[in-house]
């Protein structure tokens, strides 16, 4: 049964640790959101029983009619197979090969169509954020670590293996820092929010003085977030300034890399660390990127803030929900 363009959908973003359900109508208004914590311990039926009733109290909440819902449309934190919906891996969750379209189109008895959360985020900046009329896009999302999505001529790429967009791993340093996933020098390892405080706690350890002391308890720097590390460097913190510029840099370095491979029109930038330090940082990663591409690359190029913010993930699953069902 195929849906319209005009139906209501539900957009989900499902974290590690909270889930998002919101009805989303077709200017991309969403009309009602619930919210809920993620049971990720719990295991991958739990979880999906959980977006389930997520989903429905959302539904219920808006006053739509159930038969007006197209479709449901669900980001996930891991590398998904968008035809069949099933979840190859999702660490923070604890999954590997999870068929989470069937499951929860069994509970729902509505159409589910699942996609990685950090693609669901850039096809939202594409559709109704910072890149809307633009053919050809990338989405650079900085936060714990750094995730990406790939958009030419208009659609959203998944590549041969479906995995395509893992721009967090690109090697920026042959023998620089391991990364999560096991290799060393990666663009996550070296620009993350992660890999800053891992820089700051190593500094720190030698001696070096930081306003950001105030804010770690019992030696833990993990504490840190985005907005203490905003805040330091806004007041001048040395340190804090040092690490922001280098993480920039390589930030920089990362997107001149996408830029001399694919030549986009736009670079979307986005993620907790983008949100906390706004305009200055992306100058910072644009001054880093313009100086690394290669002739002919840069002309024309935008590098430009997300608009979405934390509704990012539900808004493009909603948006991917009403498209696949409609096709």
């Amino acid at each position: 049964m195929a849906g319209k363009t005009s139906d209501y959908v539900v957009g989900v973003d499902l974290g590690g640790t909270k889930t998002l359900a919101g009805v989303v109508a077709g200017s991309g208004k969403i009309l009602q959101q619930v919210k809920a914590k993620t049971p990720a311990e719990e295991g991958y039926h739990r979880v999906l029983e959980n977006v389930a009733t997520c989903v429905e109290g959302a539904i219920a909440q808006s006053k739509i009619e159930r038969a007006q819902i197209a479709a449901v449309g669900i980001g996930v934190p891991g590398p998904v197979d968008p035809e069949t919906g099933i979840v190859k891996a999702a660490p923070n969750l604890g999954w590997k090969k999870v068929p989470a379209k069937a499951i929860l189109e069994k509970h729902l008895g509505l159409r589910v169509f699942a996609e990685n959360d950090v693609n669901a985020g850039t096809v939202a900046e594409h559709r109704l954020g910072a890149g809307v009329g633009v053919r050809d896009l990338i989405g650079v999302f900085v936060g714990t670590g750094i995730g990406g999505g790939l958009i030419f001529g208009g659609q959203l790429y998944h590549g041969f293996g479906k995995v395509a967009g893992e721009v967090g791993h690109i090697i920026l340093e042959r023998k620089g820092p391991r990364c999560g996933c096991g290799n060393r020098g990666c663009f996550e390892a070296l620009a993350s929010r992660t890999a800053i405080v891992r820089d700051l706690a190593m500094a720190i350890e030698k001696g070096r003085k930081t306003v950001l002391t105030k804010a770690v308890r019992d030696g833990d720097f993990h504490q840190i977030g985005s907005r203490e590390l905003a805040d330091a460097f806004r007041r001048g913190d040395k340190l804090t300034v040092q690490m922001i510029k280098r993480a920039a840099r390589y930030c920089g370095i990362g997107v001149a890399s996408l830029l001399n491979l694919l030549n986009p029109e736009m670079v979307v930038l986005g993620g907790g660390v983008v949100e906390a330090f706004g305009a200055e940082y992306v100058r910072l990663v644009t001054r880093a990127a313009k100086k690394r591409t290669f002739a002919g690359t840069w002309a024309g190029v935008r590098i430009v803030p997300a608009k979405l913010g934390d509704d990012a993930v539900l808004l493009g699953a909603a948006c991917l929900a009403r498209e696949r069902a409609a096709s």
